[in-house]
């Protein structure tokens, strides 16, 4: 008897114990979380490169970056400038105003830090929060309000605040609303999904109940965890979006086969024996690929891959635990209930001979697809091969790019405009790059000369029309050094004016005093680095996760064709994804269709996402699929009719999967925030594809070429670790008529 059977077994002998266990690991796992709490990933120390260096550096100093905010004050038009009375005392207004909130510190006048436009029309007031950087969104509320009523009293200027603490209000209000909307959208339309594919409310509610029992408890798990791997709000929605995928799945697998098992004639106990022998080993098989493939994600050293992949890790060896323990005992303890609440219209019942077993349920439409795939393999390869390749080929082009606020939320939003201002008076004012300054003695004369000299070097160089100014924390020995870039909201220009302060500025001034540190950070520094550690990152991942399910597959099959063929399926999928991607957003080619606008790039961090999630994912249908031809060629079916056999009686179950994952991504799909809308776009298509053309036509195309050829096993591989179960070895079906149980209805809603 293999795991899988065990335990259900175990489950199914001592339900109410297996239910018990369950709840209470929900329950003290959710307590234990919120006694904890949960710590969050630090998004600059959790960076490589110079941005965690700067960081580090003002760390060990005792020193917190304020969030740093700007009021720009502009003539809207005519012959006003700075200098006028009437311009002058909208300034002292708006300085008057954020002062008296109580909230903020360092307010300096642009007519002191001579922060006027070249054209004389604008300036600036800048100021810090007080408080950590990190919770200023929360506290600028106030500050907003008092710049807005200075603007009402000066209807005839341009008066708009812009900066660290602002622009983080916006954006986790936009996630926020994001994320309640996927949470909220999700499982309802899940729900819906499965009472049409069950055609019955208490089996539709079970994979619901256990997904969400399992995202609920990985909750309190990564709370937990966060003590060691720092967690992020990215991370808990990845981990609804994969916990409600996987564990419907599973429970799909799980419910189809029991039931196909009782229809087949055999006793509740026997069914479940054979489900849990069955799906349940292709659960834990699916389960443990969709792990080490997450487990990618911590090569990278991104603080908030690390996170996704633990938190997703979580989520799925409890979404696949719960399948093969709590489900199995939930569904002995129902019995025949798990068919109550039966919906009407769905419930046309399948006419069975009288004392034969019913056959298991294939799908026609599935059947009318597969006989010309079956009967022309080599043509369908070509074909859907070919189609997949074209798909992919934009891929080739693909431009990767850590998208700005703009870029992320299109140009509707107030601040977004205030930072369009902004950046046209003052180029590069909104988002400077930072040069934090270490030295023994930051008030030495050669250190003062050489901050003197980038100042002056930086605007002559072209990387900034300044002001370049310098704030020096004396008693810390550290100072910083705000440069405007001259490529102001041009990501390109903007980096390239990086390159030249690190490559050129800093080594002909800072770098020539000895012992002195001058890393440079800051949004567009950033990015760099972490475009560049997302690219370095991509050959160990892909060989890590590529490596390890193919040496999964292997062991699980103990055929070294199919876990070729599943490698290379895989990669296939994963390349039409990207295809899409690139298509959609960076070309823009239908990108009105999905709601989204031209941003020229995919955000940086994707592909690598994708591939991991689809890597992962993808697997659940392939294992259950293939588990189900295996499972049919060892019973003593030809390989071609193995095949038809397995693709025709998971088809139901594959497309009822598919759907709702499709649903489920394609929700974040809808959501403001573009990186959220490439990432559901993205994870959808990929799916709709890997459920229709891999596995419905270039799954069996392939194996049917490869015939016999697709169990092959090299006589120096037999050594490997067995992980495989006799099939053959299974219960059949008595001969007697069965004890009638209604089925469970199609994707389709056919029986």
């Amino acid at each position: 008897m293999g795991i899988a059977a065990a335990m259900g077994a175990w489950s199914a002998r001592h339900r109410w114990t297996a239910v018990g266990a369950w709840l209470l690991l929900v329950v003290l796992a959710v307590f234990a979380g919120q006694a904890a709490g949960r710590v969050d990933v630090d998004q600059d120390k959790s960076m490589a490169g110079e941005v965690n260096q700067a960081a580090t550096i003002n760390d060990d100093a005792g020193l917190k970056s304020p969030a740093g905010e700007m009021v720009i004050v502009q003539a809207k038009g005519g012959t006003v400038k700075a200098t006028d009375p009437a311009f002058r005392t909208a300034v002292g207004d708006v300085v008057t105003a954020v002062k008296g909130t109580g909230k903020v510190t360092a307010v300096t006048s642009p007519y002191d830090t001579k922060s006027i436009s070249a054209d004389g029309r604008s300036a600036l007031v800048r100021f810090d929060m007080l408080g950590d950087e990190k919770t200023a969104g929360d506290r600028v509320e106030p500050v907003m309000d008092a710049v807005k009523k200075v603007q009402a009293q000066h209807s005839d200027l341009r008066i708009e605040e812009f900066g660290d603490a602002s622009a983080n209000k916006v954006l986790d209000d936009a996630f926020g609303t994001d994320f309640k909307t996927a949470e909220y959208s999700a499982v309802p339309l899940a729900l819906g999904i499965l009472l049409i594919a069950f055609g019955a409310l208490v089996a539709a509610l079970l994979p619901v109940l256990l997904a969400m029992t399992a995202f609920i408890a990985a909750g309190g798990v990564v709370a937990l965890v966060s003590h060691s791997v720092p967690m992020s709000d990215t991370a808990n929605s990845v981990m609804l979006l994969v916990g409600l995928a996987v564990g419907v799945d599973y429970c799909l697998f799980y419910l189809r086969r029991e039931r196909e098992e009782r229809a087949a004639g055999h006793d509740a106990e026997t069914a479940l024996k054979i489900a849990a022998a069955t799906s349940g080993r292709a659960v834990l098989i699916s389960g443990i690929t969709v792990i080490v493939a997450m487990a990618g994600m911590l090569f990278t050293g991104i603080g908030d891959f690390k996170a996704m992949g633990v938190a997703t890790m979580i989520v799925v060896a409890l979404a696949m635990v719960g399948s093969v323990t709590v489900l199995p005992a939930l569904m002995s303890l129902l019995g025949h209930r798990v068919e109550k609440g039966r919906i009407p219209f769905l419930n046309r019942g399948r006419k069975q001979a009288a004392g034969r077993p019913a056959a298991p349920r294939t799908s026609r439409v599935w059947r009318t697809v597969l006989r010309p795939v079956l009967r022309h393999p080599k043509a369908a390869t070509v074909i859907a091969g070919s189609a997949l390749l074209v798909v992919a080929l934009p891929a080739f082009g693909m431009k990767t790019a850590n998208l700005s606020m703009q870029q992320e939320l299109g140009d509707g939003l107030p601040i977004i405009q205030t930072y369009e201002h902004i950046d046209a008076a003052f180029p590069g004012g909104p988002a400077p790059a930072q040069v934090v300054v270490k030295a023994a003695d930051i008030d030495a004369p050669a250190v003062k000369k050489a901050i003197a000299a980038f100042q002056a070097e930086a605007v002559s160089s072209g990387a900034s029309k300044g002001p370049v100014t310098v704030t020096v924390h004396g008693p810390q020995n550290i100072a910083r050094i705000d440069v405007p870039l001259a490529g102001g909201s041009d990501r390109a220009k903007a980096e390239a004016n990086v390159k030249t302060l690190r490559d050129h500025v800093r080594p002909d001034t800072l770098g020539k005093i000895p012992g002195v540190q001058a890393p440079i950070t800051g949004e567009t520094a950033g990015s760099m680095d972490f475009t560049h550690k997302i690219t370095s990152s991509v050959p160990p991942v892909f060989a890590f996760v590529t490596v390890f399910a193919f040496l999964l597959m292997l062991l699980s099959f103990r055929s070294l064709t199919i876990a070729v063929t599943s490698i290379v399926l895989n990669l296939l999928s994963v390349g039409a994804a990207y295809g899409i991607l690139t298509a959609v957003f960076q070309h823009g080619w239908g990108a009105s269709l999905v709601g989204a606008h031209g941003t020229g790039a995919v955000v940086a961090w994707l592909p690598l996402f994708l591939f991991v999630i689809l890597f992962g994912l993808s697997m659940d249908y392939h294992v259950f699929v293939v588990s189900r031809i295996r499972e049919a060629r060892t019973r003593g079916l030809s390989t071609k009719a193995a095949i038809e056999h397995g693709i025709t009686t998971t088809a139901g179950v594959v497309t009822s999967a598919a759907v709702i994952m499709v649903a489920v991504f394609a929700i974040f799909g809808t959501l403001s925030m573009q990186s959220m809308k490439q990432m559901g776009v993205g994870l959808a298509f990929a799916v709709l594809i890997d459920a229709t053309v891999i596995r419905g036509v270039l799954l069996p195309a392939v194996m049917t070429l490869l015939g016999d050829r697709n169990w092959y096993l090299p006589r120096w591989m037999n050594r490997l670790p067995d992980m495989t179960h006799d099939e053959s070895a299974l219960p059949q079906p008595p001969a007697a008529e069965p004890h009638p149980v209604p089925e469970l209805a199609g994707a389709d809603g056919r029986r």
